[in-house]
């Protein structure tokens, strides 16, 4: 019994040892991939104001896609979730360009300006963990939003910089209101 263990306990070590060292780095990014402005990832609340940031803006205005992919590990994804009018859940998982491919007519149609209004952070060594309640307004200057919800922001720091990992949302509907724990207060 206590070979047995011991050949279990050097066999789980061995697996997870092989496993560490066949993972890629952070600090592996292809060279194609659009350097960052060292001011957007600086700091959590630099990347998250630089993502709202470069998404928005009135109709028929060219958004910065390479700005908006630098703040992005290039193998992050943007996963729009929620209800469907019959009822259904959705869920898409988006890589950069795919995002890119979707948003960009819609942008270029339909003025999109999208902020942040309150922010949940938790955070543990590299990594970040934030709900971001957002409203988006067709023009900036928009008394009331047409949608809000909550961005959930996944975000690695390398050392070096900080770096957008995933970003999961859900719009706010009838089934689903923003909780008030997710709300400015007063």
């Amino acid at each position: 019994m206590k070979n047995l263990i011991a050949t279990v306990s050097t066999t789980a070590v061995c697996f997870a040892l092989a496993v560490f060292v066949a993972l890629p780095s952070i600090a592996q990014v292809p060279d194609d991939h659009p350097a960052a402005d060292p001011a957007d990832v600086e700091s959590v609340d630099a990347i998250i104001a630089a993502v709202y940031d470069v998404i928005s803006g009135p109709a028929g205005q060219e958004r910065d896609w390479d700005r908006f992919k630098s703040l992005f590990r290039p193998d992050a994804k943007i996963i729009p979730s929620g209800m469907r009018q019959d009822g259904q859940l959705y869920i898409r998982y988006m890589g950069l360009q795919e995002y890119v491919d979707v948003a960009n007519p819609q942008f270029l149609s339909a003025g999109f300006f999208e902020v942040e209004i309150f922010r949940v952070q938790e955070e543990y060594g590299q990594i970040v963990h934030l709900f971001s309640t957002y409203e988006s307004r067709r023009n900036a200057d928009d008394e009331k939003p047409f949608t809000r919800g909550i961005n959930s922001f996944q975000l690695i720091n390398d050392g070096n910089r900080w770096w957008v990992v995933n970003i999961f949302f859900q719009g706010e509907s009838p089934s689903a209101p923003i909780p008030a724990k997710y709300l400015p207060k007063g």
